[in-house]
């Protein structure tokens, strides 16, 4: 019997704190309660809903069943498989933990970076304890149904649920960071993982369903509030997509399908090929 046989390789995160009063959770009964006696629920599919309706600014936030669906396609795929790497790769290289890594992906859709940072972590025989959280209830639920090792919440980045100074990384990938939570969550020495696009990122599709590109926003060099720069990458490539139900998979899953014309989407949607490029950077901030 192996080490991994006796010891599981990924856990859920447990160090989850109270929505409304940042109190302690205690798992118990099917729920999660703290000792003012609020009470949370787990779904029959592992995950819980931690985001009260005072937080919400609409009835149902977040990525729409149909983005969540569309998204999990074009990923797996593995299109983005390179990313994915990368991800996996800053959080697990300065690893010099005796015990798990606590890790956090901060806007977790439906679990491909967390599914492939795990499948990393086995190999190179390193703990995780995982948490995944976003604020769309669809892909807590699509996260959920396909890795029960792991911790599901819906929940927001403004107000984690997550007790202070219990996670080792935080991932936020083409999401919205909240860096005052973000180093509240982190223990000293912590990493804030966070991957943005690049200038040339789906040019090729952006060229097609707008009229003219927007010029881009210069990269601050400048760390966030209680972090240092620990390092950046890029990852960049080219690859072709075939078929127009791959392409409408990608249009869907980005902001760029609200913000293009009527005109640019049946532009997009005429297309049954695509050469588009893959143009990300990756930033690591170590907690101050």
């Amino acid at each position: 019997m192996g080490l991994s046989d006796r010891f599981p390789m990924i856990t859920p995160f447990q160090a989850l704190a109270c929505p409304l009063d940042g109190a302690p959770l205690t798992s118990a009964g099917g729920a999660w309660r703290c000792p003012a006696g609020h009470s949370f629920d787990v779904a029959a599919q592992g995950h819980t809903h931690l985001l009260p309706v005072q937080q919400k600014r609409s009835r149902d936030p977040g990525d729409s069943k149909e983005m969540v669906a569309a998204r999990r396609r074009f990923l797996e795929t593995g299109v983005y498989a390179p990313i994915a790497a990368a991800v996996s790769r800053a959080v697990l290289d300065s690893s010099a933990a005796d015990g798990p890594l606590a890790c956090l992906d901060a806007g977790c859709g439906e679990g491909y970076y967390l599914r492939r940072l795990a499948i990393a972590a086995e190999a190179a025989g390193q703990g995780l304890a995982v948490l995944g959280l976003d604020i769309s209830k669809w892909a807590v639920l699509a996260a959920a149904k396909q890795e029960r090792r792991m911790g599901w919440v819906v929940g927001s980045n403004a107000n984690l649920p997550v007790l202070s100074a219990t996670l080792d990384r935080v991932l936020c990938l083409f999401g919205f960071p909240v860096y005052p939570e973000f180093s509240r969550v982190l223990r000293p020495g912590g990493l804030l993982i966070q991957v943005d696009a690049g200038p040339d990122h789906l040019r090729e599709l952006r060229e097609v369903i707008y009229p003219v590109l927007k010029p881009e926003r210069p990269l601050d060099p400048t760390p966030p509030p209680g972090f240092a720069l620990a390092g950046q990458d890029s990852v960049r490539y080219s690859t072709g997509l075939e078929g127009a139900a791959l392409i409408a998979d990608l249009l869907l899953m980005t902001p760029h399908l609200f913000r293009a014309t009527a005109e640019g989407r049946a532009r997009a949607a005429a297309l049954s090929a695509l050469q588009v490029t893959v143009d990300v950077r990756l930033s690591c901030f170590r907690r101050i």
